[in-house]
This record gives C-alpha cells, sequence and structure tokens, in this order.
C-alpha cells in the first residue's frame, strides 16, 4: 500500500511546498519543523491501523470508556535527516521505542557511482513489533533496503511502515520490490525525476544540509 499523501488535499501539501521553496529553505529552524510537522500528520494515520483496547478511566464526574493503544511501534530513524520526521512521530507516539542507524553514501572515487554503507546501528529487539522506518528522502530506495536488513537481526516485525516525505518514482519500485510484503509507504510526494548523482527532481536538495548544516 502506498499512500501519496499530496494527493490527499490535506495541509501536508503546504508543509511540502514550504520545504521546497529556497527561500523558505533559508530558515533551518522551518526547515525541520516542516519535516516535524510531516512526521505528526503520518503518526496520526499510522494509528488508524493499530489495534486498541477499550478500558475504563475515572474522571472527576464519572467513568469515561475510552480506547488505547495495544501497542507502543518502534521508531526507526536514518541518521542524521531522519531526526526531526522522528520526533514528529515521536510527539504522538509518545511512549514508543526508538531505533537509530547510520547510512550513507560513499562515493567511489572519480565517479558518479557510490555505495551505501551501513555503520551504526542503536535498537530494541524488534521481534513481533510494529516498526515505522523514517527517511525524509528515499531516491533510490536502496538505503531503506540496507538499513531494513540491518534492522532484521534484532527480531522480524510484524509489520512495516515506511514513511518518506519525498520519495522518486524508481525509488518507491525498487523499494516496494525489496521489502517485505505487506510493507505501507506513507510518502510526502512522489517526483518522477532522479539525476545521475541520484538525487531527486524537483526534490528539495539535501535534507541532512538543510535541517542541520552543510557537512564536509
Amino acid at each position: 500500500m502506498v499512500q501519496e499523501l499530496v494527493k490527499q488535499r490535506s495541509v501536508v501539501s503546504h508543509f511540502i511546498a514550504e520545504l521546497r521553496d529556497i527561500e523558505v529553505q533559508k530558515d533551518p529552524m522551518r526547515f525541520r519543523r516542516n519535516l516535524e510537522r510531516i512526521g505528526e500528520v503520518v503518526a496520526l494515520e499510522i494509528s488508524r491501523t493499530m489495534e486498541y483496547d477499550t478500558a475504563e478511566v475515572t474522571t472527576p464526574l464519572g467513568v469515561a470508556e475510552t480506547h488505547s493503544l495495544r501497542e507502543q511501534p518502534v521508531l526507526a530513524t536514518i541518521l542524521r535527516a531522519g531526526l526531526p520526521l522522528h520526533q514528529g512521530m515521536l510527539n504522538y507516539f509518545d511512549r514508543a521505542d526508538s531505533a537509530f542507524v547510520s547510512a550513507y553514501r560513499k562515493h567511489r572515487k572519480g565517479e558518479d557511482a557510490f555505495d551505501i554503507e551501513v555503520e551504526y546501528l542503536s535498537s530494541p529487539s524488534l521481534e513481533g513489533r510494529v516498526v515505522v522506518l523514517c527517511d525524509p528522502m528515499l531516491a533510490t530506495g536502496r538505503s531503506m533496503v540496507l538499513v531494513q536488513k540491518a534492522l532484521l537481526r534484532l527480531g522480524r516485525p510484524k509489520a512495516l511502515h515506511v514513511v518518506a516525505a519525498i520519495a522518486s518514482a524508481e525509488g518507491m519500485e525498487y523499494a516496494k520490490r525489496h521489502l517485505p510484503s505487506g510493507t505501507r509507504f506513507w510518502i510526502g510526494a512522489i517526483d518522477e525525476e532522479m539525476t545521475a548523482q541520484a538525487y531527486i527532481v524537483p526534490g528539495l536538495g539535501d535534507a541532512g544540509d538543510l535541517a542541520y548544516g552543510a557537512k564536509m
């Protein structure tokens, strides 16, 4: 299942527009907050797919029947660009466990080609858990797939959700082919083009640099 949020006529379209705008991008705090707000919206949508228990709570004036999440998900994030998106989801799933993975492009000298390196992984057990894997940009899809495979060392989830602000059509096809059957994708917008250097067009640029400053 793929949900492209800009096609649903919601405020997410406004957040995506600001993320892309080179003038708004001059304000890193605004850029981070827009990613965070997308994470909040997606958290709400994912919450609709989860299971709930009924319970009674005592109020000052009586007893109310309520519904609460049966279990909290594990929010898995690709560092560093995924942190604002992760925070947005954590604002809603405020008792969730978190997993962090360092994955980056290692460019081959003198070539446009690159390899994806996964260096660092911190996570609870994922056995039988609902896992939400966040990265603001899903370009080739290779990072997402390699991170998912790395996470499998910590257990096999019962459900996987993939969240991105912007994805390429090519990356989406790769991810759908290589991630487990039944994976749900929650994407802000899907762009049709990608450059030879694997940057999404029109995209928005380098999400990590725009959120936290240029890296060496």
